[in-house]
């Protein structure tokens, strides 16, 4: 199974959002304003990430697979997103929302999903400072990534929203070295 995901996903070349880099970027981390954009996305509940991301994953992969309204294949994108909504106490579950963005060629009017737990959402422009890694990212990787980036944007006096958060993933489960994993936490606005 994972084998021939990783053979439909993640060639090279794959689109991704557009975005714009801000000038006076931090030593350690970058800032990016993404247009508005439509995502497939799917939410989760749970205190466990790994296993929320995997539910999530394959009810996207199938929409994109031909799951939907018009029975078309849609083409495999990066980043692979994840917004996380901290849970408000240590035992409290998280919401994760796992996301695909949708190619150029049906941002206009994408797909509907069949699946009643997947949506199309349309993401407002945001900009966020973003922080790349390597490796196979788990849990505990990504809160500690977050933790750094965090603790830069603290060190920079830089204006940021604590929740929620973003990860990003650029890679098959197949891809052995050079991964390429990011963090992106929002730059608070006046608006928000």
């Amino acid at each position: 199974m994972l084998r021939a995901l990783g053979q439909v996903l993640f060639s090279s070349g794959l689109q991704s959002p557009r975005f714009t880099t801000e000038e006076g970027q931090g030593q350690d981390y970058e800032v990016r304003t993404y247009q508005a954009t439509k995502w497939v996305s799917t939410s989760m509940t749970g205190m466990q990430w790994d296993v929320a991301t995997r539910t999530g994953f394959h009810r996207l992969f199938d929409y994109i697979q031909g799951n939907n309204q018009s029975k078309v294949k849609v083409e495999m994108t990066v980043p692979v997103s994840c917004r996380v909504n901290p849970g408000a106490g240590p035992a409290c579950e998280s919401t994760f929302t796992l996301s695909f963005y949708i190619p150029e060629e049906h941002q206009a009017n994408p797909p509907q999903p069949s699946d009643p737990q997947v949506f199309i959402e349309d993401r407002q422009q945001l900009t966020v400072y973003v922080r790349t890694y390597g490796g196979f990212a788990n849990e505990q990787m990504k809160l500690e990534e977050c933790q750094k980036l965090v603790a830069s944007l603290q060190r920079d006096g830089a204006p940021f929203r604590e929740q929620p958060y973003y990860t990003a993933g650029y890679d098959s489960p197949m891809k052995l070295s050079n991964r390429r994993n990011e963090i992106w936490i929002l730059k608070k606005t006046e608006h928000h």
